[in-house]
C-alpha cells in the first residue's frame, strides 16, 4: 500500500526517488551540466524542440489531406472552419499535452500519476500511436520505392502499358478514359499508366483483403531500409535525433517552395489554384456539418494530439520553458503549412488538367491517389521529370520519417518511464528492438492485400479513437484532477499570470474544447460509413477486425480503472476519491522544482493541494 492508500504495487514506477532527487547542477551546487536533467536528459536547445515537434505535426496529412478536404469542402471557406478548430480544439489540446509532459518530465502513460484512476487514457493513446508507427512504416517503403525508382529517364510509370485508343482521341486521353465519355466502349475503357504502375508493379495489388499474396520483396526491402534509418537516427534518443531534424524538418520547405515556384509557371496553374481557394469557393458549404467535422478531425491528424507524442517530446523541456510561445508557435506553423501545401499541389493539379484536357475534380484526389497515381503523372509531363520526382518523393519520405521519430520515440520514453534503472544506458538497444518488432508486425502490410491492411488500419486507429482520447484528456485534468489546479502548476513553470491571461484557456478547457470535441466524435461514428480501397469493399470479418483493433485501444481505458480499483481497499466511495486525486509520484521531475506547494514534507501529511478548489470527482466523499 502507498502512503495515500493505494496499492502501488501493479502501478508503473514513475522515477527511482533516490536518483532523481539528487542535485543536478553539479557537484558545487550550480548550474555545471548542460542538461537541466542529469536522469532523463533533455534537448540540446530550443531549435531541435521546435524543429522535432514541427516535423511530428507537419506530416502527410498536409500534403496529401489537407488540399483535398479543402476543396471537397468549398475551397477557400473551408479555411473558416478549419481556424476555428484550432482555436477552439488544436490549440487548447496541445497545451494541454506540452504542459502535462513538461509538468512532470514523463510520457503519456505516467503523467496520468494526476489521476491514476484514468491511466489507461494514456496506454490507449501510446497503442494507437504503435498501430500508427506500423502503417506509416509502410508508407515510407512506398515513397522510398518510387524515389528509388525516380532515378530512371523516363521515368518508369510513364508508358507503363500502351493506352487504349479510343474513338475520341481528344476526350479519352492518356490520363484517363472513363464512361463518361461516351464514345468510348465499354470495352475500351483503361486506367492511367500510372494507376497501372502503382496497383502492378508496386504494390501488386490482389483483388480483396482475403487474398493475402506473397510478400512484396522489393516493399519489404524498402520497409527495412526505412526503419534501420529511424534506428540510427534515434540511437541516442533524442540527442541524436535533435540533430537530424535540422535537415527532414526543413527540407519539406524547400520542396514544396521549389514546386510552387514551378508550379504556378505551368499553364493552367492558376485555374488549379483558383479551384483550391479562389473564386469559386463555396460559403454555403458552411452550414453542412460535415464539413465542420472534416476540420475538427482534420486538426487532430494534423497536430498529433491524443497519441501521446506531444507529451513524450515535451517531457524534455527544461522545467521553466516558456511552452505558451511554444504552443503558438508550432500550431499555426502547421496551420500555415497546410494551406501553403495547398498551393503547390493545386497548381501542378491545374497544369494537369490543362493538358489533358479534363475537370480538375478529375484529377482531385486525396491520400495514397494523389501521392502515387496523380502527382506522378503530373511530375513525368515537366522537363527534366525525374529531378521533380526526385524531389517530391524524398519530400514525403521525411515528412514520414518526422513522424515516425516522435513515434518511436513516445514508445521508448514509456519504457525509460517504466523502467528507469534499465532503460537508461540501453536505449539504442531499445530504439533498434522496436524498428525491428515494427517490420516484423509491418510484413502483412507488404503483401499483395497490404494496402487494404494499410487503409484498414488508418481508418480505425487514427480516426475517432483520438477523439476519444482527446476528450478524456481534458475532461480528466479540468473536471477530475481540476483546472485551478491545473493552472497552478503551469504557473510554477511560466511565472504567475492574471485573469485576463488564463481567460482564452479557461473558456476552451471548461467547456469548448471537451463540448465541441464530444459533439465530433458523435457526429464521426453517426456518419461513420465502412472503409474502402478504390472500389474494392471489404468482408464483413475485415470491418470486424478493425472495429476490434478500435476497441483494443479504448478499452483499456476502463480495464485499467477497473484493475486499479480492485487494488485499493476500502469501500467503493474512498476507492474513487483516492484514484481520482493525484498520487504521491505526481510532482516535477526534480526536487529544486517542487518548492513548497510539492514539498516532501507536505507528500508527508497529506496536504498538497488543499488550499485550492476540489476536482469534481476527486471530492467525493
Amino acid at each position: 500500500m502507498g502512503k495515500n492508500g493505494l496499492d502501488t504495487s501493479g502501478d508503473i514506477v514513475l522515477r527511482n526517488h533516490a536518483v532523481a532527487d539528487q542535485d543536478i547542477y553539479g557537484r558545487d551546487g550550480i548550474e555545471g551540466e548542460e542538461d537541466e536533467n542529469t536522469v532523463r536528459g533533455n534537448w540540446t536547445n530550443k531549435r531541435e524542440y521546435l524543429l522535432s515537434m514541427i516535423g511530428m505535426a507537419v506530416g502527410l496529412g498536409n500534403v496529401w489531406r489537407f488540399p483535398y478536404l479543402a476543396y471537397k469542402n468549398g475551397g477557400g471557406a473551408f479555411l473558416i472552419p478549419y481556424f476555428i478548430m484550432l482555436i477552439c480544439l488544436g490549440i487548447p489540446l496541445y497545451f494541454l499535452e506540452t504542459a502535462l509532459g513538461q509538468f512532470c518530465s514523463q510520457g503519456p502513460i505516467n503523467t496520468w500519476s494526476a489521476v491514476p484512476l484514468l491511466q489507461g487514457v494514456g496506454m490507449a493513446g501510446m497503442i494507437a500511436n504503435v498501430m500508427v508507427s506500423i502503417y506509416y512504416g509502410v508508407i515510407l517503403a512506398y515513397a522510398l520505392y518510387y524515389l528509388f525508382a525516380s532515378f530512371q529517364y523516363p521515368l518508369p510509370w510513364t508508358n507503363f502499358l500502351d493506352d487504349v485508343n479510343c474513338t475520341n482521341p481528344p476526350q479519352c486521353t492518356h490520363y484517363v478514359c472513363t464512361l463518361e465519355h461516351g464514345s468510348c466502349p465499354t470495352s475500351n475503357i483503361t486506367t492511367s499508366s500510372t494507376e497501372q504502375y502503382w496497383d502492378q508493379v508496386v504494390l501488386q495489388r490482389s483483388s480483396g483483403l482475403g487474398e493475402t499474396g506473397t510478400i512484396v520483396w522489393q516493399l519489404a526491402l524498402c520497409l527495412l531500409l526505412s526503419l534501420i534509418i529511424v534506428a540510427a537516427v534515434l540511437v541516442k534518443g533524442i540527442k541524436s535525433s535533435g540533430k537530424v531534424v535540422y535537415f527532414t524538418s526543413t527540407f519539406p520547405y524547400v520542396v514544396l517552395t521549389i514546386l510552387l515556384i514551378r508550379g504556378v509557371t505551368l499553364e493552367g496553374a492558376k485555374d488549379g489554384i483558383d479551384f483550391y481557394i479562389g473564386s469559386k469557393s463555396n460559403l454555403t458549404k458552411l452550414a453542412e456539418i460535415e464539413v465542420w467535422r472534416d476540420a475538427a478531425t482534420q486538426i487532430f491528424y494534423s497536430l498529433s494530439v491524443g497519441f501521446g507524442g506531444v507529451t513524450a517530446l515535451s517531457s524534455y523541456n527544461k522545467f521553466q520553458n516558456n511552452l505558451v510561445v511554444d504552443t503558438f508557435f508550432i500550431c499555426i506553423i502547421n496551420y500555415a503549412t497546410s494551406i501553403f501545401a495547398g498551393f503547390a499541389i493545386f497548381s501542378i493539379l491545374g497544369y494537369m488538367a490543362h493538358i489533358y484536357g479534363i475537370r480538375i475534380d478529375e484529377v482531385t484526389k486525396e491520400g495514397f491517389g494523389l501521392a502515387f497515381i496523380v502527382y506522378p503523372a503530373a511530375l513525368a509531363n515537366l522537363p527534366i521529370s525525374p529531378l521533380w520526382s526526385i524531389l517530391f518523393f524524398l519530400m514525403l519520405f521525411t515528412l514520414g520519417l518526422d513522424n515516425l521519430f516522435s513515434s518511436i520515440e513516445l514508445i521508448t520514453t514509456c519504457l525509460h518511464d517504466a523502467f528507469p534503472k534499465y532503460i537508461k544506458k540501453k536505449r539504442a538497444l531499445i530504439s533498434i528492438v522496436t524498428c525491428a518488432f515494427m517490420f516484423l508486425l509491418g510484413l502483412p502490410c507488404v503483401t499483395q492485400a497490404g494496402i487494404y491492411w494499410v487503409t484498414l488500419m488508418d481508418y480505425f486507429s487514427a480516426g475517432w479513437v483520438v477523439l476519444v482520447i482527446g476528450f478524456l484528456d481534458v475532461f480528466g485534468i479540468f473536471y477530475v484532477y481540476g483546472g485551478h489546479r491545473f493552472i497552478k502548476d503551469i504557473e510554477m513553470m511560466i511565472g504567475s499570470k492574471g485573469v485576463w491571461f488564463w481567460l482564452y484557456w479557461r473558456l476552451c478547457w471548461y467547456f469548448l474544447t471537451p463540448c465541441v470535441t464530444l459533439i465530433i466524435l458523435v457526429l464521426s461514428l453517426a456518419m461513420s460509413i465502412p472503409p474502402t480501397y478504390g472500389t474494392v469493399e471489404y468482408p464483413a470479418w475485415g470491418l470486424a477486425l478493425g472495429w476490434c483493433m478500435a476497441v483494443f485501444c479504448i478499452v483499456m481505458i476502463p480495464a485499467t480503472a477497473l484493475n486499479k480499483l480492485a487494488g485499493v481497499q476500502g469501500g467503493f466511495r474512498k476507492r474513487l476519491r483516492l484514484l481520482c486525486s493525484p498520487s504521491e509520484d505526481w510532482h516535477p521531475y526534480l526536487e529544486v522544482h517542487r518548492g513548497e506547494r510539492y514539498s516532501q514534507e507536505r507528500f508527508r501529511t497529506g496536504n498538497i493541494g488543499d488550499d485550492e478548489p476540489c476536482c469534481r470527482i476527486g471530492c467525493i466523499s
